[in-house]
């Protein structure tokens, strides 16, 4: 283990013997650190914190931290890091909460630039790129191989889908849909991440089922809720299935903004329209 004489590591941290610390950071002692994974100098990782294999941390990352919430009292929360991520300068992450769930989660091979910030509860998949200044709030849950563009604020509670792309600047209200493009200050899904899928690997005959998906629910003048259903008995697609299934968790609130408005609503439905719940 590669530790400078100037890191401060706590003695009952676990750390892999391969593990590189440089100097000036600190490890506290509620912190597992995996093989091959770098800290360059001024990392703080803290917390109840498990760090898989070959991460690496750039310098003033802040990992593990308490919540940024008022409700917060000192509890056992955790975060826990999957393999391969790469977190760049003055990136901050937050253990979770007791109140939503106990655990913020990131996956595998993302990369997040610098200045993001993944709040307390947050669950990121893997192979996302989460670009500078990003903010991600609390209870955000990201797909996979979702790009996120500078500078973007998402809202608490919204999902983000697999291999959606989200433009530089925007603001982020409403759960996004996998495969779909969403740009600017009202968050409206805009077109089909074609570019994303193609390079992901998708067919050109997906990319295009895809795009006729994006066609009827956005463009039409059917009723969402009936193109979901002719869909889910048409498409045999799974990209397609895939973002069936995704807008109907949204409107049956079983993750994403929906489980927000229900909170303070004793008399709340136990679900809402498709067709309305399923907008971005």
């Amino acid at each position: 283990m590669g530790v400078h004489p100037l890191a401060v590591v706590h003695q009952n941290a676990r750390i892999a013997d391969d593990v590189e610390i440089g100097p000036f950071c600190v490890i506290g002692p509620d912190v597992a650190i995996g093989p091959g994974t770098r800290l360059a100098n001024h990392v703080s990782i803290l917390g109840i914190t498990t760090i898989g294999r070959g991460n690496a941390f750039s310098p003033f990352a802040s990992i593990g931290g308490p919540p940024q919430d008022k409700k917060y009292a000192g509890e056992p929360t955790r975060l826990v890091i999957g393999d391969h991520n790469s977190f760049r300068e003055s990136v901050t992450v937050n253990v979770g909460t007791a109140h939503g769930g106990g655990v913020t989660t990131i996956g595998d091979n993302n990369l997040l630039m610098a200045y993001a910030h993944v709040a307390h509860d947050c669950r990121l998949g893997n192979s996302n790129i989460i670009a500078n200044s990003v903010n991600l709030a609390g209870h955000v849950v990201v797909g996979d191989f979702a790009n996120i563009s500078g500078m973007t604020g998402v809202h608490h509670f919204t999902s983000i889908g697999d291999h959606a792309f989200i433009g530089g600047l925007s603001r982020v209200t409403q759960d996004v849909p996998p495969y779909m493009m969403v740009v600017g200050a009202a968050g409206q899904v805009v077109g089909v991440n074609k570019l994303g899928l193609r390079r992901a690997g998708f067919t050109e005959a997906d990319v295009e089922e895809v795009v006729k998906a994006h066609r009827r629910l956005y463009r039409g003048v059917t009723p969402r809720a009936q193109v979901i259903e002719e869909m889910e008995s048409e498409s045999h697609c799974p990209a397609v299935g895939n973002l069936i299934a995704f807008l109907k968790r949204q409107s049956l609130g079983v993750s994403g903004r929906y489980l927000e408005s229900l909170r303070h609503k004793d008399d709340a439905p136990a679900r809402a329209p498709v067709g309305e719940e399923a907008a971005s």
